[in-house]
C-alpha cells in the first residue's frame, strides 16, 4: 500500500477538503510542486489554478485554488487559498464571460479603470480556465 499523508484545504469560508492523499501537485510560488508523504517541511505561496490531489489507489481530484499558501510538515499539507473550489464545481461559460469582462475593461482606456486589479482579475479567470479544462481533460 503506497505511504498517505492528511491533506486539508481550506479557504476563507470553509474547509473544502480533509482527507488522506498519496501527493499533491500544485503551482507555488517558487514553481511547480509534487509533494509526496515526507517531503521536506515548507511554506510557499500558491499561484492560482488547479490543485490536484492524487487519493488512496490513485484516484485524482481537482480543485482550484485562486491563491492562498501552502504548508507542508511531516504529518499534513495544508492549503490556505482565498478561495478554494471543487473542479467539478466550476462554471466554465461563467468564468469564460468574466475573463471576456476583465479583457474589455483592460483594454478600456479610461481614467477611473483599476488596471492592477483588473489585471489581477483576467489572470484569476484565466487560471480557472485552465481547471476547468484539465478537470475535463481528466475525465476522459
Amino acid at each position: 500500500m503506497a505511504s498517505t499523508v492528511l491533506c486539508n484545504i481550506v479557504s476563507a469560508e470553509r474547509e473544502i477538503y480533509s482527507g488522506m492523499v498519496e501527493m499533491v501537485i500544485a503551482t507555488g510560488t517558487i514553481g511547480e510542486l509534487g509533494i509526496l508523504p515526507g517531503h521536506t517541511p515548507l511554506l510557499t505561496g500558491v499561484k492560482p489554478g488547479p490543485v490536484r490531489l492524487v487519493l488512496e489507489g490513485g484516484e485524482e481530484e481537482i480543485f482550484f485554488a485562486s491563491g492562498g499558501f501552502i504548508e507542508v510538515q511531516p504529518a499534513a499539507i495544508t492549503i490556505l487559498a482565498d478561495t478554494a473550489i471543487r473542479a467539478d464545481d466550476l462554471d466554465e461559460a461563467a468564468a469564460v464571460e468574466a475573463q471576456q469582462k476583465a479583457e474589455r475593461e483592460l483594454s478600456d482606456q479610461r481614467a477611473d479603470v483599476d488596471f492592477a486589479r483588473v489585471a489581477a482579475d483576467l489572470q484569476e479567470q484565466a487560471a480557472m480556465l485552465r481547471t476547468v479544462r484539465k478537470f475535463r481533460e481528466g475525465r476522459k
